[in-house]
C-alpha cells in the first residue's frame, strides 16, 4: 500500500519543505490581504490561522462565509503542494463546503490534509475552526500542472 508521502519527489527534509511551501506562499497575495498565516507545514497537511477583525465580518457579525471557504481552499490546496516536484502547479478543480455553525470568536484554524495523491488529481479536505468549534468542512479536488517547456522556479 502506497501513502502519500511517496509521491512527493525526492524525499525532503520538514525544514527543506517548509522552507519550499513558504517560499511559493510569497506569490499568495490574497493569503496576506486578509491576514492568514499557515502554522504548520507537513508532508500531506498544512494549518493556518486567521486572527478575526472588523474586515472579516458579514452583515450579522459572523466571519464572511467566503472567508472560510478561502482558508479551506488554502489549506487543501497547499496539503496537496507538499506533495508535488516544486516546479510542478496546483489548482483548485472543485470545492464543497459546508458551513456547520458560524463563526463568531476571535480566531480561525483551517486544517487541510490530503486523502489521495494521484498524478493529474488529489482528493483533500479541509476544516475550519473557530476558537475550538467546528464551523465548516471542505472536500475538494486539486489539479496537478505538469510544466511546459523549459523549468522555472
Amino acid at each position: 500500500m502506497s501513502t502519500n508521502s511517496e509521491k512527493a519527489a525526492p524525499a525532503e527534509t520538514l525544514a527543506a519543505l517548509e522552507t519550499r511551501i513558504r517560499r511559493k506562499l510569497t506569490g499568495q497575495r490574497f493569503m496576506h490581504l486578509i491576514g492568514a498565516d499557515l502554522t504548520v507545514i507537513t508532508p500531506g497537511r498544512v494549518e493556518a490561522e486567521l486572527l478575526l477583525e472588523q474586515q472579516h465580518q458579514q452583515q450579522r457579525g459572523f466571519a464572511h462565509g467566503g472567508l472560510i471557504a478561502t482558508l479551506a481552499d488554502l489549506v487543501a490546496g497547499f496539503a496537496g503542494v507538499t506533495l508535488i516536484p516544486n516546479h510542478f502547479g496546483l489548482v483548485t478543480s472543485d470545492l464543497k463546503i459546508s458551513y456547520l455553525h458560524p463563526g463568531v470568536g476571535q480566531k480561525l484554524k483551517a486544517i487541510g490534509w490530503v486523502l489521495k495523491a494521484g498524478r493529474r488529481l488529489q482528493f483533500c479536505e479541509a476544516e475550519v475552526w473557530c476558537d475550538g468549534l467546528l464551523i465548516a468542512k471542505a472536500s475538494a479536488t486539486m489539479a496537478v500542472i505538469e510544466p511546459v517547456g523549459k523549468l522555472t522556479e
